[in-house]
């Protein structure tokens, strides 16, 4: 399906995506310092993760980020992308859990740190969605559940609010559009090498 996103729409939605992700950090900050976590000599990383990115708004953030990047920077990005898409399918049709490395990791490091997802922002600290299924609760990262002994005198971060946020932002960037928003199912590699929506 090929779609176009007007300029300023886009640049408003951007500008606003940037704003909620210092509200996720900040939140995450709280959560983090509440449970005594901190990713600084973890042994365990988180970039291993197998997670799909369900936006067209930070699919375009990140478009934004790697568009500021050095042309050699990119390319590697990009080969990296192709190898993880390549990891990953194989291991999907052994029927195991990806753990191929992220292709922004830069020796532990996030390569596009200011434009990385909401789920890399929020990964690690206990926190719940509350919706209409009801709340779902997720005990945080292994460390932090050995920290906090399986969640035991933490409050879990609600980041029901963020999400909806996030939602709110990517029908603004559909604008009046009717029915429902076309879905995304994407890991970052994949957005990386379908280059950005509406291209």
């Amino acid at each position: 399906m090929t779609v176009s996103f007007p300029a300023s729409r886009t640049r408003g939605v951007l500008k606003k995506l940037a704003a909620l992700y210092a509200d996720m950090d900040a939140a995450y900050a709280t959560a983090a310092a509440a449970a005594g976590l901190s990713c600084a000599g973890c042994a365990e990383n988180c970039c291993v993760s197998f997670f799909q990115h369900h936006t067209h708004a930070e699919w375009l953030y990140l478009h934004q980020g790697l568009a500021a990047l050095a042309p050699e920077r990119r390319a590697a990005y990009e080969a990296r992308a192709r190898d993880y898409v390549a990891a990953v399918g194989a291991s999907l049709s052994r029927g195991e859990t990806p753990t191929a490395m992220c292709p922004v990791n830069d020796a532990g490091l996030c390569g596009i740190y200011e434009h990385r997802f909401m789920i890399c922002r929020l990964h690690g600290v206990p926190n719940v969605l509350i919706g209409g299924m009801g709340i779902r609760e997720f005990p945080g990262c292994e460390p932090c559940q050995r920290l906090t002994v399986a969640g035991a005198g933490t409050k879990a971060m609600d980041r029901t609010p963020l999400l909806r946020r996030l939602a709110g932002l990517e029908m603004e960037l559909w604008g009046s559009r009717p029915g429902r928003l076309p879905k995304v199912d994407m890991t970052l590699a994949e957005m990386i090498l379908a280059g950005p929506p509406g291209k």
